[in-house]
C-alpha cells in the first residue's frame, strides 16, 4: 500500500529591515540575523569546529611539509617528494578554507548553499584522498628504510617518521570535514 506521508518544511522567518513600527505600536527593530540555524553542525563550513578542523589541517600539513622539506636526501625518493606535493596542496587548501570560515563568523554568514558544500566537500575529497596515499607512500618507504634495510644511520629517519606521521593527522583531520560536508549534500 503506497501512502504517501505528509512532510514539513520549515520557512524562515527573516528579520526586517525597514526599522518600521511592529505590532502592537511598539518599536519592532529586529534586524539581527539568527546565528547558529539548526543544521549548522559544528565542524561544518562556517561553524568554529569547521575552522579549528581547518586550523589543525593546516597546521599539520605545513609541520610535515618543513620537517620533510629541511632533510637533504628527500627528493631522491619519489614516495617523498609525493608527500611535499600533497602537504603542501593540504596546507594551501586548508588555509583557504580556514580565511572563509573566518570570514563567514565574522559576518555572521551561514555557508550551507549547495554549491559552496559541493565545492567543499569535492574538495576535501580530492586533498584527504591524495594526502591518505603519500602518507602510506612515505610510510611504506620509511618502513623500508628502518627495517628492511637497516639504514637510518645514513638516512633522516626520525624526520621522515615525524613528516609522515603529520600527513597522517592531517588526513585524519580532513576526514570529518568531507564526511560532514558530504553527509549534508546527501541529506538535502
Amino acid at each position: 500500500m503506497n501512502v504517501s506521508h505528509a512532510s514539513v518544511h520549515p520557512v524562515e522567518d527573516l528579520p526586517t529591515t525597514d526599522g518600521g513600527v511592529g505590532i502592537g505600536g511598539g518599536n519592532n527593530n529586529n534586524n539581527e540575523v539568527p546565528r547558529v540555524r539548526m543544521k549548522d553542525i559544528q565542524g561544518m563550513p562556517g561553524t568554529a569546529g569547521g575552522l579549528a578542523l581547518r586550523i589543525c589541517q593546516f597546521v599539520s600539513a605545513v609541520m610535515g611539509l618543513c620537517i620533510m622539506a629541511t632533510t637533504s636526501d628527500f627528493p631522491s625518493v619519489t614516495a617523498f617528494c609525493y608527500l611535499v606535493a600533497a602537504t603542501g596542496l593540504q596546507s594551501v587548501w586548508s588555509i583557504s578554507q580556514a580565511i572563509i570560515d573566518i570570514y563567514a563568523l565574522l559576518v555572521r554568514r551561514s555557508l550551507q548553499n549547495y554549491r559552496v558544500v559541493s565545492l567543499f566537500a569535492i574538495g576535501d575529497g580530492i586533498t584527504s584522498t591524495l594526502t591518505f596515499a603519500a602518507a602510506c607512500a612515505s610510510a611504506g618507504i620509511t618502513v623500508l628504510i628502518d627495517n628492511d634495510l637497516n639504514s637510518c644511520a645514513h638516512n633522516h629517519c626520525l624526520q621522515f617518521e615525524t613528516a609522515t606521521a603529520m600527513a597522517f593527522i592531517s588526513w585524519f583531520t580532513t576526514l570529518p570535514s568531507f564526511l560532514l560536508n558530504f553527509w549534508s549534500l546527501a541529506s538535502r
